[in-house]
């Protein structure tokens, strides 16, 4: 009798082992590549998931968005400019089957894709186009990867390079060429404000030549302006009109 209850404890604990092994829980953003006898069966998920234990094997792939860093990556630009880039790619699993079987590991392959694409593409634009074009850059990375990890089962949804470590000389060179630059804006705006204020300087002179008055008007303007200032001393030009008889 104690053999038999002994016995039946056995087989209650087999088969509580044999139901842990075949009942699986996956969340909403998971699915479960099933094996069975190792052919494919299918994805299945989320939700409750029954497997034939020592028959069928379950491999999780998790369906959200990751994030992947992609290492500072040693570039020499079309102009032969030495520089350290890293990027961010966003990508995710949009075929659980393909993800399992057609790569070992989607997640390094993607990786180590994007180092040997962000080395490839950046290699052949010149230093200006990169600092200057960044989008259409981000856009041919990420047009360039999703068309290769798409036998994988993976989308890649966007491709940012998030910084560009440039040589101290090349900073410094660039840092006086933006100063050269700003000092050229500065000239070209001066003489185009003092072209400006000749041209209506020039109108004004045509203007007073038609109208003597309006001279007169403005030299008595300018005289009061000058009588309002805390000047000791104040010189009074007088027009030569009135000088001409006492010349004479």
């Amino acid at each position: 009798m104690a053999f038999f209850s002994s016995g039946f404890l056995f087989l209650i604990f087999v088969a509580g082992i044999f139901l842990m092994m075949s009942v699986k829980v996956l969340n909403e953003y998971e699915r479960g590549v099933i094996f069975r006898l190792g052919r494919i069966m299918g994805a299945r998920g989320p939700g409750l998931i029954i497997l034939i234990p020592m028959v069928e094997r379950m491999v999780r792939v998790d369906l959200r968005t990751v994030t992947l860093d992609v290492p500072p990556q040693d570039v020499i630009s079309r102009d032969n400019v030495t520089l350290k880039v890293n990027a961010v790619v966003y990508f995710r699993v949009v075929e659980p089957n393909r993800a399992v079987i057609e790569v070992e590991n989607f997640l390094l392959a993607t990786s180590k894709l994007a180092q040997t694409t962000l080395r490839s593409v950046l290699g052949q634009v010149e230093l200006d186009e990169l600092l200057s074009q960044r989008e259409e850059i981000n856009h041919k990375l990420q047009t360039i990867l999703d068309t290769q990890t798409e036998p994988w089962g993976v989308k890649v949804s966007n491709v940012e390079v998030k910084q560009i470590d440039l040589p101290v000389e090349m900073q410094r060179a660039m840092a006086r060429q933006a100063e050269a630059e700003r000092e050229r804006r500065a000239k070209v705006i001066a003489a185009d404000g003092e072209l400006q204020a000749s041209e209506k300087l020039s109108e004004a002179a045509e203007v007073m030549s038609r109208s003597p008055m309006s001279l007169q008007l403005r030299y008595l303007q300018t005289l009061n302006e000058m009588s309002s200032e805390r000047a000791t001393t104040i010189i009074v030009p007088l027009p030569m009109d009135l000088i001409k008889p006492f010349m004479k």
